[in-house]
């Protein structure tokens, strides 16, 4: 709409359009700056300045307070965040990826990447048992689909043997990263060992 009132050509004369298109920026620019979040968390911890975080996404140290006005809340929305775009990435990957188990492969690796900053999340969330254990909930309903969708299509393919549940190779990963990764200690190795395992045997 122009200074006379008149409506702009193309222009949704009841603003939604200008709206949607706001959320819809303001969306990005929070995963954006989440995404950043988690980076930090990974290689200085969830104590990481917020100038850190505030630097690496581009944005201002008052922008994140205003979306997450104390350092728990940033935790909070950063675990939802990771736990979400675990979750997208299955059928993204099995949709996109030569093989099925070549998906599951690929989405297992970007599960060992959530893992490691996972555990130091849920070391700073102890002190609040509910809003941790409400937490993994939600990392139990949305990604457990995703894994046994994953090896359901592995199974049908002839890829790997049936009968591994998602919660039990889920746990087991999870157990693997427990500790991170060092010179002496790399859980992707022995997790490369474990899918290998699942394998059909190739014919001599």
């Amino acid at each position: 709409m122009d200074a006379g009132g008149r409506v702009v050509p193309g222009e949704d004369p009841t603003g939604r359009t200008s709206a949607r298109s706001k959320r819809a920026d303001a969306m990005r620019n929070q995963q954006a700056l989440l995404a950043a979040a988690a980076e930090v968390f990974v290689t200085s911890g969830v104590d990481a300045p917020i100038r850190r975080i505030a630097a690496e996404a581009g944005v201002g140290t008052g922008t994140i307070y205003r979306h997450f006005p104390t350092r728990a809340d940033l935790i909070t929305a950063v675990y939802r965040h990771q736990i979400e775009e675990c979750a997208q990435a299955g059928p993204r990957l099995l949709a996109a990826a030569d093989s099925p188990f070549d998906a599951l492969r690929r989405w297992i690796d970007l599960f060992v990447d959530f893992l490691v900053t996972k555990h130091g999340l849920a070391d700073a969330m102890q002190s609040d048992s509910t809003g941790f254990a409400a937490l993994h909930g939600l990392f139990l309903d949305r990604l457990l689909p995703v894994c046994a969708q994953l090896l359901d299509a592995a199974v049908e393919a002839g890829e790997i043997r049936a009968g591994t549940r998602p919660f039990e190779l889920m746990r087991g990963i999870g157990n693997l990263c427990i500790g991170g990764s060092g010179p002496q200690y790399d859980p992707r190795r022995l997790i490369d060992l474990l899918l290998h395992g699942l394998q059909h045997p190739r014919p001599a």
